[in-house]
């Protein structure tokens, strides 16, 4: 790989850091913003529960993979691999960390910040590795399309209908998912 070709899909993975943390900020605040509207919910944090929280790194992420896809796809070998394997990755280091750190102390609002951005950061670190790591199948190309996808499901489904466990409960209110 020609180090010019390198340095620009480095560009356009930094730029995302940016767009994810920025989004992702924004909408912590949409719902209640929208007049709390159902649609909306399905894409912001409609309460103060973990899951909700990690909506926040997801859809910022999957709407940059799209926009970058119209300028990478004939440029990196595993797009779809690469941005499956950076946008699992965001949620799994929040879920770790959060869960690491409020095992030992009190939870903290700078601290849960600081996740969040490291997370989206290891996410599109992630994701530029594996941009031009090896040319893969269709196979590979379908599950990862349909990793991310499922992912989008889990998160409209669970915003709507939360299992009655820790991660979905608001811990302000005690409430799961939208009140109604």
């Amino acid at each position: 790989m020609n180090r010019p070709k390198e340095k620009s899909i480095l560009t356009f993975e930094l730029i995302g850091i940016l767009f994810i943390v920025i989004l992702g900020s924004l909408l912590h605040f949409t719902f209640e913003l929208s007049g709390y509207n159902l649609l909306v919910g399905a894409f912001s944090a409609v309460n103060e529960s973990v899951w909700e929280h990690l909506k926040l790194s997801y859809w910022p992420a999957v709407t940059y993979a799209i926009i970058e896809y119209r300028y990478l796809k004939n440029r990196t070998r595993s797009f779809f691999q690469a941005k499956a394997m950076g946008i699992y990755a965001m949620p799994l280091v929040i879920l770790t960390a959060y869960y690491t750190y409020t095992a030992f102390m009190e939870e903290s609002l700078l601290l849960d910040i600081s996740i969040f951005v490291a997370a989206v950061v290891v996410g599109q670190l992630i994701s530029y590795k594996l941009l031009n790591w090896r040319e893969t199948s269709k196979t590979y190309v379908k599950i990862s399309i349909f990793a991310i996808s499922f992912l989008a499901i889990l998160f409209i489904l669970f915003t709507y209908y939360p299992p009655r466990i820790s991660i979905f409960q608001d811990p302000v209110s005690g409430s799961y998912g939208i009140k109604r």
